[in-house]
């Protein structure tokens, strides 16, 4: 007996020297950020900020464009929807439902991997989740190394922490809490059958596939926690039986941009420039919600403005992209060629060769909606990662490499925005150079033709062709994986993104008829009927172009009360209410009747309440969902509605309880709300309104 007590006692020491060494190692792992420096990451907590993390439904999962997110308004929220943080997770499972999984969404860059690197770190810390005894940490682009092999748990989890093995047999499994984080199940090579066979018990062995599926159904392991993260247009091959508790990462609110920028940058009166020059760009300050595009914007703004180049400042994303290249150039010449060159050209000039094999590989692997490769995908595009300090140097600025399990490297870059860029470059080249069979991607039907009449085609094409098919391509993806790509191909047809890469592009093109073909094109498939996002990314593109004149024209219908009874296509009501919720503008009144007189498009309409006084929605056949964007802008701490119509609409009972939540909302301002024919003066909390 005294043996076996021993036995168990040195069972528990080793398990207890393990639970410790590992928070030690994850505390390090998690302690710093990638932020475009591999050799001196950043402290996470110096520039951590917190992004905005709400419930969501999981009907919503697959309904949204990858890249053009959106405004919240333009999406049905329920109000009863919460700010969640990073660290409560878990603390929100267990209220709905301990025996399933947390799944988090949100789009690429937005902070998903952060806020599961801030829970770690404050775990390790020993701040939070102290009920958690072990927490690990399983990349999917690192689980499609080992995918084909059958393994047990524990096997399994030896690939990614080797200490386990030190185990033994010890009472981990069973007397331990564990937590498993998967992320990114975007990247993920499984097939992801959950209609398989299942385990049951740490010790058999089966396809990773198997092993997956039985942690989220919960038959392996039922007392673990699991949390699983995922693009959006990925987060639906999780079923939602499996699902306790369903969040959305929605980066940056407008506060959190500013203490974002604040922290960052430490020269207090350099961020408030930054700062200020963001709100007065249309496209960037928007863009910026999300936490890549803001450090992407603080490291070129910084160095413009500390360079005193102010006159040189960016005005389009396009632009910013340029520009951040060749900062990261720049840096790449100090590290590894020992020099500083300033001077643009000869800086594009002296890289051109690896820009140009990194555009190709970031527009071969757009095709594929793939943002991780491998050493093979490289050498397709005639990179050679075994030599030179060239490449070592493109790594550092523009390109991460990871070493995954057995040495093997994963590649992807900074962020997907920085691909979609490089991307659009190449397609840009080709176009210059007249490369038919890289432009192919856009003619398919023209690939049928003879090889002679094939040359002679695109010799003949213009850049208005090449456009118009790349935004049809743009517009019939449905993940929108080319939205961005679109814009950043639009924006590098100005004369003055041709200048900046000049050393790069060898020879310039006037594309300034194309130009104008282009925006006529824009404008005349907002006529028409597009989907809401396909309507705000063509919005930007005209922005990309330096087109305001579609901008203005909306814009004017607000001040404007001429041609009272316009009828707004279903696009054109959808970026009217688009620019009034980002700009600062608060209407006197807003009449919707003014514009359009569909149904349909009063509700595209109604999320204009946030920047109105007095809205006047009476009879625009409304119903109880769109009492949800109301009662939400009524909760709003710049809340500016007093006056509101809804009168002569379908809006249920439920529809009348959402809005009773929004009028209970401590910033509520409204005191005039008519449901019917007569004027109803609200009492909350016995304080007449």
């Amino acid at each position: 007996m005294l043996f076996v007590n021993l036995i168990y006692l040195f069972l528990i020491i080793e398990l207890q020297n393990f639970l410790r060494t590992h928070k030690n190692n994850m505390k390090k792992k998690a302690k710093h950020i990638f932020e475009g420096n591999q050799e001196n990451d950043t402290d996470l907590k110096a520039v951590y900020t917190k992004v905005f993390i709400t419930e969501g439904d999981m009907k919503d999962v697959n309904q949204e464009h990858e890249i053009q997110q959106i405004d919240d308004a333009f999406k049905k929220r329920k109000t009863q929807d919460k700010p969640i943080q990073c660290n409560d997770i878990f603390t929100e499972l267990r209220k709905n439902d301990e025996e399933k999984i947390v799944l988090t969404k949100g789009v690429a860059g937005i902070g998903k991997t952060v806020s599961v690197q801030k829970f770690i770190l404050d775990w390790a810390e020993g701040n939070t989740n102290q009920d958690i005894d072990c927490v690990f940490l399983l990349p999917f682009r690192e689980i499609n190394m080992i995918k084909d092999r059958e393994v047990n748990l524990h096997e399994f989890l030896l690939k990614f922490y080797p200490l386990l093995k030190n185990l033994g047999k010890s009472k981990l499994y069973e007397e331990c809490k564990l937590a498993f984080i998967f992320d990114g199940l975007d990247e993920s090579q499984l097939p992801l059958n959950f209609k398989s066979e299942t385990l049951d018990t740490v010790q058999e062995r089966a396809s990773l596939d198997v092993l997956f599926t039985s942690l989220v159904k919960g038959t392996l392991l039922p007392s673990a926690l699991v949390w699983v993260t995922s693009r959006p247009a990925a987060a639906n091959q999780i079923p939602r039986r499996c699902v306790g508790l369903f969040t959305e990462v929605r980066g940056f609110t407008d506060q959190q941009k500013e203490e974002y920028f604040r922290k960052r940058i430490t020269d207090e009166s350099l961020a408030s420039r930054i700062i200020s020059h963001i709100k007065t760009s249309r496209s960037l300050f928007i863009i910026c919600h999300i936490p890549v595009f803001c450090w992407i914007t603080a490291t070129v703004l910084q160095d413009i403005l500390i360079g005193n180049n102010a006159e040189n400042i960016s005005t389009t994303v396009t632009e910013m992209y340029i520009h951040f290249l060749l900062i990261q150039m720049n840096m790449k010449n100090q590290k590894y060629d020992g020099k500083e060159q300033r001077q643009r050209t000869k800086l594009l000039h002296s890289n051109r060769k690896m820009i140009l094999k990194l555009a190709k590989l970031a527009f071969k692997q757009l095709e594929k909606e793939k943002i991780v490769f491998y050493e093979e995908d490289l050498e397709e595009c005639g990179i050679d990662v075994s030599k030179g300090t060239e490449f070592t140097g493109m790594i550092a600025e523009i390109f991460k490499k990871e070493n995954g399990l057995y040495e093997t490297k994963v590649f992807c870059f900074v962020h997907l925005s920085v691909q979609e860029f490089l991307a659009a470059v190449h397609v840009f080249l080709c176009y210059l150079k007249k490369n038919m069979r890289e432009l192919s991607f856009f003619f398919e039907h023209s690939q049928t033709t003879a090889r002679q009449k094939l040359q002679v085609f695109f010799r003949n094409v213009t850049f208005h062709d090449l456009t118009k098919r790349a935004t049809e391509k743009a517009m019939q993806s449905k993940r929108g994986h080319l939205d961005l790509f679109l814009r950043f191909l639009m924006g590098l047809s100005l004369k003055s993104s041709q200048n900046l890469l000049k050393g790069l592009i060898t020879h310039s093109k006037d594309t300034s008829v194309s130009i104008r073909k282009i925006s006529v094109h824009i404008k005349k498939l907002q006529k028409n009927k597009i989907s809401d996002e396909t309507s705000v990314n063509l919005f930007y593109c005209l922005l990309e172009l330096k087109d305001h004149s579609f901008y203005e024209e909306i814009k004017s219908y607000f001040s404007s009360d001429e041609h009272p009874g316009r009828n707004l296509s279903s696009s054109m009501c959808t970026v009217m209410t688009y620019i009034l919720l980002m700009s600062e503008m608060v209407l006197e009144e807003f009449n919707p009747k003014r514009f359009t007189s569909s149904s349909p498009n009063f509700k595209r309409l109604i999320p204009a309440v946030r920047c109105c006084r007095k809205a006047l929605f009476d009879g625009c056949g409304l119903d109880e969902t769109c009492c949800e964007t109301v009662s939400l802008a009524l909760q709003l701490s710049n809340s500016h509605l007093t006056e509101l119509d809804l009168s002569s609409n379908n809006l249920q009972d439920s529809g009348v309880k959402l809005l009773y939540d929004g009028l209970k909302g401590p910033h509520c301002r409204l005191n005039i709300l008519r449901f019917a024919s007569h004027i109803h003066r609200i009492t909350i909390r016995g304080v007449p309104m």
